[in-house]
Order: C-alpha cells, then structure tokens, then sequence
C-alpha cells in the first residue's frame, strides 16, 4: 500500500515522535505516582536513559513502544516502504535494548520493560493490572520483568 501523504510530510511526522513523555509513558507515571512511588526521570548517568528510575529501590522500568522497539505484537508491523532501512533501524533498537539492559543488570540494577500494548490497541489491559505489575516488581527481589509477552520480532530474514 502506498504512503498517503509526502515523503516531506512523513518525514516530519516521524520527526515529531520522541523518546521521552509518551501518552503510555504518562499514564504508567501518574498511575505509580498516585499509588505513593517516587521516582526520577530519565536519568542521564544510567545506560539507555531509564524512563523511570527508582533510585531506593536500584529499580529501572522502561516504557517501550511496540514499533520502534520490534516488540512481536498486534501493534508492531514491518514498513512496506524502504524495507532495509526500517530492518536494520529496528534491528538496532533491540540489540540496543539488550545491552542496555544486560548493563544496568550487571551494574546491580533491577529492570522491568512495560510494554505500549498493555496500555493501548485490541489486546490492552486494564491500567490497575499494568500498575500492579510494576508495584509487585518494584517491591520484589526481581532482577527483572516484561510486563507484555517479551517476545521481539525477528529481523534477520527479511520475512
């Protein structure tokens, strides 16, 4: 299916989406913060740029949008236009993800990815489910959580 607007146009929309204060991203933080958890915003210092950081607590959660992050889900959908382009883009956010995360593990951080379809599309669950899920990994010992299936999809075919 063709694009229905400019390349120009497209370009500049997909400029406009950044990686901080995300619709999802707001919900989860007035979501914890109303349930009394403190937290600071991404954190400069901390590989990836935690969204969340739970400094008391050594705990990270990242707010991680399906389509940018390869997440194998409802959401996610492979471009029909420039199809090595977006392959190697997405390929690299999840190898990015990956290190990131294998990082901070290894620097004694506990991580928790949730994931933009828990909160939005067909398959979405209830904030409060969200919300309880992030408050049980918060007060665990849990090195770490994908709140959502974890599987990604695979990029190394080209199917």
């Amino acid at each position: 299916m063709a694009d229905i607007v400019s390349p120009e146009v497209r370009s500049r929309m997909m400029a406009g989406i950044g990686p901080a204060n995300t619709k999802p991203e707001m919900i989860l933080r007035r979501g914890l913060h109303a349930l009394g958890y403190r937290y600071r915003l991404h954190a400069r210092k901390l590989p990836g740029r935690p969204d969340l950081v739970f400094a008391g607590r050594r705990a990270v959660i990242f707010v991680h949008g399906c389509f940018w992050h390869g997440h194998d889900c409802h959401l996610f959908r492979w471009p029909a236009t420039r199809p090595e382009f977006w392959r190697a883009k997405i390929g690299g956010n999840i190898a990015r993800d990956a290190r990131v995360r294998d990082q901070l593990l290894a620097d004694g951080w506990r991580v928790a990815d949730v994931w933009e379809c828990t909160m939005r599309g067909r398959e979405r669950w209830p904030i409060g489910d969200v919300l309880g899920r992030c408050a049980a990994f918060l007060d665990s010992d849990e090195a770490y959580s994908s709140i959502g299936c974890i599987s990604t999809v695979a990029v190394d075919d080209g199917t």
